[in-house]
């Protein structure tokens, strides 16, 4: 892989813009699309080139990025007439960092390799902050030499990085973690509500449990957001919805019951109906305020 690489950049929204930042800190060239094009002004003022479609950028590259919304979105990108897989470069390595479903992930990488090309699932971790200092988790599904020839770029996004096996494996990572993010999540949240309940201070609380046994990264990170009154998206409620419903259903195909899954996705999908998607996942807190 040489130094300088011609990469497109396809989602510019709260992950997707430092992430690419951080490769055009790196000097790489950089194409971008993104549906809302002033998600992507502040790249375009740094130096990237913009693009008209996914495919446009896809054909202007030699290694193509994607981090868009949803499944649907991604099929879109990648399979669509005129999309990623048919106007991508020959020789182009094709990485959907998007959580996705697994089988969409197969199915991306075989119609690439029926195009000649690699394609890698590798969802991240680590929300707005990890993306923004450059310490997200990578979790990257398919061929051993397609990883190695990204992983350069992975490193300049990511501090952990880990290749699990073949296609679709780093989605089902991802949903393992999105699973124990939940639980996490609900804990942070119920924890803060006995202290208040019982007439502790809960930033007190906060302070004397998440130093010991019961810390845990969301528990650093988002119980002083939840203690401000910030609830802000870091990741968006909406998304994590998206993912627990992977999950929920992943786990059903595998046949294993999972009630902490089950609880977490039914009080998230409650909080966006009474008006929370658009908020961060510690939003939670909202369920808990009566």
């Amino acid at each position: 892989m040489s130094d300088k690489l011609s990469i497109a950049f396809i989602g510019t929204g709260v992950m997707g813009r430092s992430m690419a930042g951080h490769l055009l800190d790196a000097g790489h060239r950089l194409v971008v699309f993104n549906r809302t094009t002033s998600k992507a002004e502040a790249l375009l003022a740094r130096g990237a080139e913009w693009t008209n479609s996914a495919g446009e950028a896809a054909s202007r590259a030699d290694i193509v990025i994607t981090i868009v919304g949803y499944p649907a979105d991604v099929e879109d990108v990648y399979l669509a007439s005129g999309g990623v897989v048919e106007r991508a470069r020959d020789g182009a390595l094709l990485i959907d960092m998007t959580t996705s479903t697994p089988s969409l992930a197969v199915r991306i990488a075989e119609a690439a390799r029926a195009r000649g090309l690699n394609a890698l699932d590798a969802p991240v971790s680590g929300g707005d902050v990890g993306a923004r200092e450059a310490r997200l988790t990578i979790m990257v599904g398919g061929d051993a030499g397609a990883y190695q020839r990204a992983l350069p770029l992975f490193e300049i996004m990511g501090k952990t990085v880990t290749h699990m096996g073949g296609p679709g494996t780093g989605q089902h990572t991802k949903m393992a973690n999105q699973i124990a993010i939940a639980g996490t999540m609900l804990s942070v949240v119920e924890s803060l509500a006995y202290a208040r309940a019982t007439g502790l201070d809960p930033e007190r609380v906060h302070g004397a449990i998440s130093a010991g046994s019961a810390g845990s990264w969301s528990m650093s990170n988002y119980g002083p957001r939840i203690l401000a009154g910030d609830l802000g998206p870091g990741f968006y409620v909406k998304h994590l919805i998206k993912d627990l419903r992977i999950a929920f259903a992943e786990a059903q195909t595998a046949g294993i019951d999972l009630p902490g899954l089950a609880l977490a996705k039914r009080l998230y999908e409650r909080l966006a109906d009474e008006g929370g998607a658009e908020l961060g996942t510690q939003a939670l807190w909202r369920l808990y305020q009566g």
